[in-house]
C-alpha cells in the first residue's frame, strides 16, 4: 500500500508540474488578460498593428515570432517565461517592468542615454540603453549596469564628463523602456557615430541597423 501511495503521489506531482508548465506558456488559441498584455507590448514595441483583443491568432503569432527573432530568442511563436521577460511582462500577473533594477541603476542608465544620445530620435535613445543591457547579459562584458558604463574606454560621455549631466524625462523614460524589454537594436552590443568615430576597430564590427546618427553593431 505504501508503494502504491508513493507512486500515486509521484504521478500527481508530475501532473501538477505539467499543468504548471502549460499555464506558464501562452500560444496560438490562448485568450484572456495575458494575451492582452502580450499584444499591448508587441504594439508598443512596433511588432504588431492590430488591436489588443485578447485572442492569440495569426497576427499575434507572427508578431511574437518577429519579436523573438529580433531579440535572440527561440522563435517558436510561444510566449514562455523567457519571451515574457523580454517583453517586460509576467504571465499570470502584471508587468515585471523595471522592477529587477533599483532606481539608482535606472537613473545611471538614463544619464548614459542623455550623455550619449541627446538629440537622437526617441527610438535611438532606447536602443542606446538596450546596448548597455545587452552588454550586461553578455559574457564579454561586466555583469552590472555600472560596470558596463564605467568600463574603461567604453563610452565617450564618461570620458568627457557628460555622464554627470542631469538626464531629461525622455532619457529616463528610454532607460525604463529598455529595462522593460524593448530592444530596437535587435541585440546589438556596440553603437557608434560613423561621422565622428576614429577607432579603426569599431569599423570592423558588423552593422545591423542605423537609427538616427548611430550605427548599431555586433
Amino acid at each position: 500500500m505504501k508503494k502504491k501511495g508513493a507512486a500515486l503521489l509521484m504521478a500527481l506531482m508530475l501532473l501538477a508540474a505539467c499543468i504548471s508548465q502549460a499555464q506558464a506558456a501562452i500560444a496560438w488559441g490562448s485568450r484572456g488578460s495575458d494575451v492582452i498584455r502580450i499584444q499591448q507590448r508587441l504594439r508598443q514595441y512596433g511588432y504588431m498593428d492590430g488591436p489588443a483583443d485578447g485572442i492569440f491568432g495569426q497576427e499575434t503569432y507572427d508578431a511574437v515570432i518577429w519579436f523573438q527573432r529580433k531579440n535572440g530568442l527561440k522563435a517558436d511563436g510561444v510566449v514562455g517565461p523567457a519571451t515574457a521577460a523580454a517583453l517586460g511582462i509576467s504571465l499570470g500577473g502584471g508587468s515585471t517592468a523595471a522592477s529587477s533594477y533599483n532606481e539608482s541603476e535606472i537613473y545611471l542608465l538614463a544619464r548614459l542615454v542623455y550623455g550619449e544620445a541627446r538629440g537622437e530620435p526617441y527610438v535611438g535613445k532606447v536602443a542606446v540603453a538596450a546596448v548597455v543591457l545587452n552588454r550586461v547579459r553578455s559574457a564579454s562584458f561586466p555583469n552590472t549596469i555600472s560596470g558596463v558604463i564605467y568600463q574603461a574606454g567604453a563610452f565617450d560621455c564618461v570620458a568627457d564628463g557628460q555622464i554627470n549631466l542631469t538626464p531629461d524625462s525622455d532619457s529616463i523614460r528610454a532607460a525604463r523602456d529598455a529595462m522593460n524589454g524593448w530592444d530596437p537594436s535587435g541585440g546589438c552590443i556596440y553603437y557608434y557615430n560613423p561621422a565622428t568615430a576614429t577607432s579603426a576597430w569599431i569599423w570592423s564590427r558588423e552593422v545591423r541597423l542605423t537609427i538616427g546618427a548611430h550605427a548599431f553593431a555586433v
